[in-house]
Order: structure tokens, then C-alpha cells, then sequence
């Protein structure tokens, strides 16, 4: 029986030795978990379980399990490389159609501007606005309009805030009278194609507490415009039961359109005129010029135009048992009966960990204990062969009596 014994052990420990070197040969690879072999002793049991002593016959490999313990956050400085700092898996597509997760976040972009993995995965995400806020929990492939520009905005609204001097005289009342530039300000609007129009504002007061607004549009004078008047309270903000603002007209190859004037926080104070706010919500048309992805995985695309668009959400995914994934190659886990469905959230929400982007999780394996583990491996195969060493020396004086 010492010969089944010591060869479960042998078979044992080469198992442990396989684990081991699996283990630093991946000391290096981006997420990679490390496993450690679980032995269980193994008894052959009497025929009548009423009587008798269960004896001995060995070892066995009970599991192999993987240690899912937080790797180093190594920075890397490239947009596409996602770390997660806390609990979580990446979920992906294959090209076979099949799910994987994974903990390695070396993505690229393919010519189709999906979000991929070396070995073709698409990252899967959820949708959301353009603003960045998700919409559901049903993840789609996360991708980016690399290949096309993305279309131009017709502005519809100009907000501005400024203030207007308090103290300066009626226009016709100073000597000369103050003239229509000295109080103005510009900024560029744009059609449904993209196509600029510059639009001149220009002030004049005309009365305590009241002022005209003069409008030009592609470089025409605004004293050619009609003006219209706002009014102030006493206490220097802008007078709406008295003041109506008209839509502004604006004109291109492409047609006349209106825009909104919003002049809501306009001011009227004792200080210099100064403009803290001119904006408008067009845009030209603009070409992908890169991506940033939060701390919630919010993957925010950057273009060429200036603005900002979100792509959607990076969905992570957990596990009640997640020592029950079965490992694949590429760094991706499968879910399996043991592991249980996949349970959906956002980083930085539950337990889930949070995404730091433009780095990566380091293997967690520690090579010294691993060193050290291999030494002690080989000690017990050396013992082991040592066993049947010894029975075989039994045997053999037991055969060579006389």
C-alpha cells in the first residue's frame, strides 16, 4: 500500500510544482490571479462500516483555487488601459459570441472604433446621454464614431452675463455723445452644417436704468439693426416684468433661423462693464481626437471641435462565488454553475471597486513566497519518492530470505 501511498504523493506534489510554475511564469501578465493547489488526504474505508479502522492510501488534489486579491496599480499613462481598484470583473464579448470577464484592462480601439481586447473581446458598457448618465443595465459593445465626424449643432440658444455700467451717462446727454462700440461684445454662432456666423451685441444706454441692445449678423453694423430695451430694478438686476427679449435672427447659405437670447443674470451695477459669460449650444461638425474614461467608468469621447460626448458607461460585473469561475486563456474567466450569474452594477457603487484609467492591475503573485513554495514542493516529492524508495527495500529484503 506505501507504493499507491507515495505515488499519490509524487502525483500530488507534481501537480503543486505545475501550479507553482504557472504562477511565476505569469508573474508579469496584466490581472493575472494566482492559484494555489488544495490537498485533501484520501481513506479507503472498511467493507462494513460498522467495524474496523479507515486506513490511509494517500493524497489528492481536492481543488485548485485562485486568489482573488487586489493586485499593484502600475500607471501607465495610456488612455485605454483600465485598472479596477476593488472588486469587479470586466465583461466581454468574443468573436465566438460567447461572455468572458476579466480583470485585464489593456483595451484597444479597432478600425470599426469598437473598444477591444488583444484577443478581439468588445468591452461591453451601458448606454448613456450624451451627458454621461446611464440609461439601463443592459450593456451593449462600447464604441466611439472614429470613422466619421460627429454632425454639427444649429444653435437655438446664446446665454450671456455681463454688467453694465451703472454709471455711465445717457448716451446723448455726454459730450459728444458716447458712442455705440463703447459697450459691446461678439461670439460665433453656427447653422445646421456647421457654417460660422458671427454675431456683434453692442449696448447704449438710453435712461436710468434702462439700456438699448443693438444685434449685427455677419458683419453688418449694429446701428443698422432695431433695437430692443432692458430694463433694471432698483437694486441692479435685469427688470422681466418690463424687459422683452425678441429671438435673434440669423441668416446663412443655409436659411434664416431664430436663436433665443437668454439674459436672465444680466446686471446693471456701479462697476466697469465686463462680460463673465457668452456662450451658445451650436457646434461644427468635429473628428474623434481621443477618449477619457472616470473613476465610474464614464467613457467620454474628445473632439476636434472642442466638445464633449459621452459613449457610454463600462459595465462591471461580480460574482457571490467568484472561486468558482473557470480560468481561460487571455486572462478571461467563464461563468459556471458554481460561480452563479453575474451580478450587474456601476464602478464606484456597492461593493464594486472604481476604475482609475491610464493604468493597469499588476499580477498579484508573489514571486518570493512562490520561490520558497516550489522549495518546499520539491521537498515533498523528494520525500515522497523517498517512501516508495524504502517500501521497495522492504520488499526486496522479504524477497531474498532464506
Amino acid at each position: 500500500m506505501a507504493f499507491q501511498q507515495g505515488l499519490s504523493g509524487l502525483n500530488s506534489a507534481s501537480k503543486n510544482l505545475d501550479v507553482i510554475g504557472h504562477n511565476i511564469a505569469n508573474g508579469n501578465t496584466v490581472g493575472m490571479k494566482s492559484s494555489r493547489a488544495e490537498f485533501a488526504e484520501v481513506y479507503a474505508s472498511s467493507v462494513n462500516a460498522a467495524g474496523g479502522v479507515n486506513q490511509g492510501i494517500g493524497v489528492s488534489v481536492a481543488s485548485v483555487s485562485q486568489q482573488f486579491t487586489q493586485g499593484n496599480i502600475t500607471i501607465t499613462g495610456n488612455d485605454l488601459d483600465v485598472a479596477i481598484n476593488g472588486a469587479g470583473f470586466f465583461e466581454l464579448t468574443m468573436p465566438n459570441g460567447t461572455v468572458a470577464y476579466s480583470r485585464a484592462g489593456m483595451f484597444k480601439l479597432d478600425d470599426q472604433g469598437n473598444i477591444v481586447t488583444n484577443q478581439g473581446g468588445q468591452l461591453m458598457g451601458y448606454p448613456t446621454d450624451a451627458a454621461g448618465n446611464r440609461l439601463s443595465f443592459n450593456p451593449v459593445p462600447l464604441s466611439l464614431p472614429t470613422a466619421s465626424p460627429i454632425p454639427a449643432q444649429q444653435t437655438g440658444t446664446i446665454t450671456a452675463e455681463f454688467n453694465l455700467d451703472a454709471r455711465a451717462p445717457v448716451w446723448n446727454t455726454a459730450t459728444p455723445p458716447t458712442p455705440l462700440s463703447t459697450y459691446g461684445t461678439s461670439l460665433v454662432c453656427f447653422d445646421s452644417q456647421g457654417i460660422e456666423i458671427p454675431v456683434n451685441l453692442a449696448f447704449r444706454k438710453v435712461g436710468n436704468n434702462s439700456w438699448e441692445v443693438y444685434t449685427g449678423v455677419n458683419g453688418a453694423d449694429p446701428a443698422l439693426s432695431t433695437p430692443f430695451t432692458v430694463n433694471f430694478l432698483a437694486d441692479g438686476s435685469l427688470d422681466t416684468a418690463t424687459t422683452t427679449i425678441p429671438p435673434l435672427a440669423l441668416s446663412s447659405p443655409n436659411g434664416t433661423f431664430n436663436v433665443n437670447l437668454d439674459f436672465n443674470n444680466i446686471t446693471q451695477f456701479g462697476t466697469a462693464f465686463g462680460v463673465t459669460e457668452l456662450d451658445q449650444d451650436g457646434y461644427r461638425p468635429g473628428q474623434f481626437i481621443g477618449l477619457k474614461i472616470n473613476e465610474n467608468g464614464v467613457v467620454t469621447g474628445q473632439y476636434s471641435n472642442g466638445e464633449t460626448r459621452a459613449a457610454g458607461q463600462i459595465a462591471l460585473v461580480n460574482f457571490r462565488n467568484a472561486q468558482g469561475l473557470q480560468p481561460g486563456s487571455g486572462g478571461n474567466w467563464s461563468a459556471t454553475f458554481t460561480s452563479g450569474e453575474p451580478l450587474r452594477g456601476e464602478a464606484g457603487s456597492g461593493n464594486f471597486g472604481k476604475l482609475r484609467a491610464g493604468a493597469l492591475e499588476d499580477s498579484n503573485v508573489d514571486i518570493t513566497a512562490e520561490l520558497v513554495n516550489m522549495m518546499t514542493a520539491q521537498r515533498a516529492y523528494q520525500a515522497n519518492a523517498q517512501t516508495i524508495k524504502t517500501q521497495d527495500q522492504v520488499l526486496s529484503t522479504l524477497l531474498n530470505m532464506r
